[in-house]
């Protein structure tokens, strides 16, 4: 496994952009749909704020697709080495080693300190069989950082499985022998009515990008942000899950 993943020096923003500092959704169409960035917005803020704190070390990421949070971690790690299926729809340019997320990953044991796992739990059909085999690859006290939707519309069909409430997604970790160091919900009514909106307006562009625009400023505001914060717990778009490596065998079957 070398150094950083394949072809850095060719690597670009896609998904998200860091703009002063600050990780934001792209404005590019072809990178992130116009309908998808309420939810990007909600999330990226999530996967910052995880990586800032506890990313170190040599760092895999599963599922990396074009490998949209390694502005943000490129800096904090020492090695990144990327995974991702053989069919992937997000590219392959900057993929190490092509696997099967719901087959036995094959990689050396104890050999990460950081697992990121971003948008796709949803699309594995065993993810207890994951989850255990993350906390095998970890080293001792590594952490896995892992968002995934909840209220959100099905995609990249035929492969989306599940949707987590955040008892599920503890009781997974727990039993694979991690130690939650924080769970979060992300967004609340506001970001799901505003998420839903958006993408039902697909069909006349023009409009969507009106009405996301202006929901973005909306999310903004001290009305917006109350209203967020008294309905995430009851309706999260979805989680950030932070769980760190305290047993060195867990339940779950690998």
């Amino acid at each position: 496994m070398g150094r950083f993943m394949k072809a850095v020096e060719e690597w670009k923003p896609s998904k998200f952009v860091l703009k002063n500092g600050k990780l934001l959704p792209s404005n590019d169409p072809a990178e992130l749909g116009i309908g998808s960035r309420i939810v990007a917005e909600c999330m990226a803020a999530q996967y910052q704020r995880a990586l800032l704190e506890f990313a170190r070390g040599r760092l895999l990421d599963l599922g990396c697709g074009k490998v949209p949070l390694y502005a943000v971690y490129r800096d904090l790690v020492d090695d990144a080495v990327c995974v991702d299926w053989q069919s992937g729809l997000h590219g392959s340019k900057h993929v190490d080693f092509f696997r099967d997320l719901n087959a036995d990953l094959e990689l050396p044991p104890d050999s990460f300190d950081t697992v990121v796992l971003s948008d796709v739990l949803e699309h594995i059909r065993q993810p207890e069989k994951l989850i255990g085999q993350i906390h095998k690859l970890l080293r001792a006290n590594g952490v896995a950082i892992l968002g995934v939707p909840f209220f959100y519309w099905i995609h990249e069909e035929p492969h989306d499985f599940f949707r987590y409430t955040k008892f599920a997604l503890s009781g997974m970790v727990e039993d694979a022998g991690f130690e939650v160091c924080y769970l979060e919900e992300t967004g609340g009514a506001p970001e799901i009515l505003a998420d839903l909106a958006g993408k039902l307006m697909s069909p006349v562009p023009i409009v969507q990008k009106s009405f996301v625009r202006c929901a973005r400023m909306m999310r903004r505001t001290s009305l917006a942000k109350r209203l967020t914060a008294r309905t995430r717990v009851r309706f999260p778009l979805g989680y950030l899950l932070v769980a760190r490596k305290t047993s060195a065998n867990g339940k779950a079957h690998l």
